[in-house]
């Protein structure tokens, strides 16, 4: 007897066999994640296994029971279950050690008794075989009628890598855009909730397994049955808002243009006061018309573009505004496009639900009829309608270079505003789908875009990104079927409401926000994907700039127009931002486009320009550039849906604090010390990525416990940026530096 049995108190031999089991190690759930497969976890194991045996030597355990010894939560309390089964004792006679039978000092509790006679051994064995003899034929025919009626055994998950995206990827195709574009252009006019329901079952068709159509009753700011109208006192002229004079356009009166150039949730009634001109509406600007003149209910004249519009608009309603003509100036629009004679609509909302701000709009829930969420007269206008006002000289013009508007300051112009705007409750809806991922199915990649709602302003833009998810889906379930899956859960969104304040997007993220905050890890946006067609034009949050850009040389249809590193962090517009600014999610949109990346052109997005349906093939009519985002926003989405480690960056969110505070602060003394804090912020950076980041990204040296912990500080470090009360319409990250 080894020493180990030696030891043993004096216990019954019964006792002693049911002590010495083999614990067996390698008992796993199915489907467990697959980096549970380690030599650590297996020493841990064993380990276990050696302290329950030495545990049960002592008397008077008769059994034991390991249930709930190995299922925990790995990280922290939002961690999902691993769904180990319990470590159940072994049945194999040999392992770590012997067991009692084998020992040549151990007496049996049972003795054998002797046969009684040839005749009853002889029975005995007959019996046996026929017993035998039966079982096995009722095995064989029990064996080929399951057979023939069981499923062949699922494929083996197919592994995450570079030729897995690949062999997704190229299944999307320009054509197969195309054809999607023009099927959803053919219910482009009918209600928000049939366009939804239209999208829910293509959806399905391609074989998403769980899609879900979620409406809500919002309170919408719609355009009355006439437009609204500007009229110049000076020479009793009337102006619809795209320029043409009120007594030659009654006929397009019911026409979409006309309709739709108007601010939603502007205030209403009519204005009659001079007009000041403030130019982009910046404090300095603001700064230097008070000083000359009194600007107490007066109207102002201001350009779309450098900041958002809601922030800018704060400022003039507090300097004492009463009206507002925002137009776009012709310099900032790109060459390539025919605007200057079109009004356009913008919305004044900040996000969701006006009726219910900061909390869902579900059965039950308190509301608020808000008939305007500014004291201030908001009326979008052309840029033709601007020089009328401004009386600019057409000789004036030159050819070779751009003069931007400016109304000369001995002028003394006296506008009046007219605005009817009407707010009722609609239903606008979401289609939300699933795919499940295998590993991580608690951490979620939401990947968005928008459909028709009832304001057409936009005109087929929504098309567009609702064709290119879409096209990803098509491929994506192609890959499903043959038994591949993601790491991370896939939620595919195509909100409603977008043209009224990212309404759909609000309303869903608000129903579900504490398990959104927890589980979300990043946000990939198809907001307006092909609104030009001369440069790609990436942008993401700080911590996804790095993968955006190494994403951009991937499978680019024409290289020029894919340079290497184009990735701004600038705001991103749309469906994104309540996302970014209220849960800290980083975020990342590709977009083909043709305005010039200077800081008068930012925020000209803003600004919803009615565009024909013929409009989107004409930038791109053979679809390549819808295939270049199709696919450059697939690689991203694949990249950060099934690597271990999420492929974030925080070293350049350290890079983006520090250098913007340099940009902002200067040379100024005082802020030396905000510095010297951003400076340690980079170092301890660097730090991280070197010392946690790269060890967790090699697979030799990857522990699940570590990646598990290290996944949840790279999600969770953009939202140490989040503000409480940040300026209106400003984004997260820009405000936390502002705000310095």
């Amino acid at each position: 007897m080894g020493e180990n049995e030696s030891s043993l108190p004096n216990t019954s031999p019964q006792d002693k066999k049911m002590a010495y089991h083999k614990v067996n190690a390698d008992q796993r759930a199915q489907g467990h994640s697959p980096y549970l497969d380690n030599d650590d976890l297996q020493a841990t194991a064993l380990e276990l296994e050696w302290d329950m045996e030495k545990e049960l030597e002592e008397p008077g355990f008769d059994h034991f029971r390991l249930d709930g010894a190995v299922q925990h939560h790995l990280g922290n309390s939002q961690s999902p279950d691993l769904d180990l089964e319990p470590i159940q004792p072994s049945t194999s006679p040999k392992g770590r050690f012997q067991r009692l039978q084998e020992d040549p000092d151990y007496i049996s509790h049972y003795t054998r008794q002797a046969p009684k006679n040839n005749r009853c051994n002889f029975f005995q064995i007959l019996k046996v075989f026929c017993t035998a003899l039966i079982v096995f034929i009722f095995g064989i025919v029990i064996g080929y009628y399951s057979g023939k009626k069981c499923p062949s055994p699922p494929a083996s998950p197919e592994p995450n890598n570079p030729h897995t995206y690949h062999e997704i990827l190229k299944e999307i195709k320009a054509e197969n855009i195309q054809q999607i574009y023009r099927d959803l252009l053919q219910f482009s006019r009918e209600d928000d909730v049939d366009t939804a329901m239209k999208i829910l079952v293509q959806w399905t068709s391609y074989g998403l397994e769980d899609v879900q159509l979620v409406n809500y009753s919002v309170l919408l700011d719609l355009p009355g049955s006439s437009s609204n109208t500007i009229t110049l006192k000076n020479s009793g002229e009337c102006f619809y808002p795209d320029g043409q004079q009120c007594n030659r356009g009654t006929k397009t009166l019911h026409s979409q243009d006309l309709l739709y150039s108007y601010a939603a949730y502007s205030a209403k009634g009519t204005l009659e006061a001079e007009l000041v001109d403030v130019q982009y509406g910046t404090i300095e600007d603001l700064i230097r018309i008070q000083a000359i003149t009194n600007v107490t209910k007066k109207i102002a004249l201001l350009k779309l573009g450098q900041s958002p519009l809601l922030y800018k608009l704060s400022l003039l309603e507090d300097a004492g505004f009463g009206g507002v003509l925002l137009y776009v100036d012709p310099c900032d629009l790109p060459k390539t496009t025919d605007l200057a004679d079109k009004a356009f609509m913008v919305s004044l909302n900040s996000g969701g639900d006006p009726s219910t701000p900061g909390y869902a709009s579900i059965d039950g829930s308190y509301r608020q009829h808000r008939l305007n969420l500014t004291t201030l007269l908001v009326q979008p206008i052309s840029a033709v309608l601007a020089k009328k006002i401004i009386s600019v000289p057409e000789n004036s013009i030159q050819k070779d270079r751009c003069v931007p508007l400016q109304l000369p300051s001995t002028e003394k112009k006296i506008i009046s505003l007219n605005i009817q705007s009407v707010t009722t409750y609609r239903t606008i809806s979401n289609v939300i789908g699933y795919l499940k991922g295998t590993v991580f199915p608690d951490r979620y990649v939401l990947i968005g875009s928008h459909h028709s709602s009832l304001n057409t302003s936009s005109g087929q833009e929504w098309a567009s990104s609702t064709a290119i998810i879409t096209a990803f889906i098509q491929a994506l379930m192609l890959k499903v079927k043959r038994g591949w899956r993601p790491d991370r859960t896939i939620v595919f969104c195509s909100w409603g409401g977008t043209s009224f304040g990212n309404i759909g997007s609000y309303e869903w993220a608000e129903d579900l926000k504490r398990v959104l905050q927890r589980n979300v890890v990043a946000y990939v946006s198809l907001h307006n994907p092909v609104r030009g067609n001369s440069t790609l034009h990436p942008i993401a949050s700080p911590s996804l700039q790095q993968l955006t850009a190494e994403s951009q040389s991937f499978n680019c249809v024409e290289k020029t127009k894919c340079p290497g590193s184009n990735v701004s962090s600038v705001q991103i517009q749309g469906d994104s931002d309540y996302f970014i600014n209220h849960l800290g999610v980083p975020a990342t949109q590709f977009s083909y486009e043709d305005i010039n990346k200077s800081e008068n052109s930012s925020f000209l997005s803003e600004a919803l320009f009615p565009v024909h349906a013929t409009k989107t093939e004409e930038l791109d009519p053979s679809f390549k550039l819808h295939e270049t985002i199709a696919k450059l926003t697939g690689q991203v989405t694949l990249q950060i849906a099934n690597e271990p480690v999420l492929p974030f960056n925080a070293l350049d969110i350290a890079l983006e604090v520090q250098n913007s505070l340099k940009v902002l602060i200067g040379d100024k003394v005082d802020a030396s010390q905000l510095l010297a804090v951003a400076s340690q912020l980079r170092d301890t950076a660097e730090l991280f990525q070197s010392d946690e980041m790269r060890p967790a990204n090699d697979p030799k040296e990857r522990a699940p416990i570590r990646v598990r912990m290290l996944n949840d500080v790279l999600q969770s470090l953009e939202k140490s940026f989040l503000v409480q009360q940040a300026p209106p319409g400003l984004y997260r990250f820009n405000a936390a530096i502002f705000l310095v």
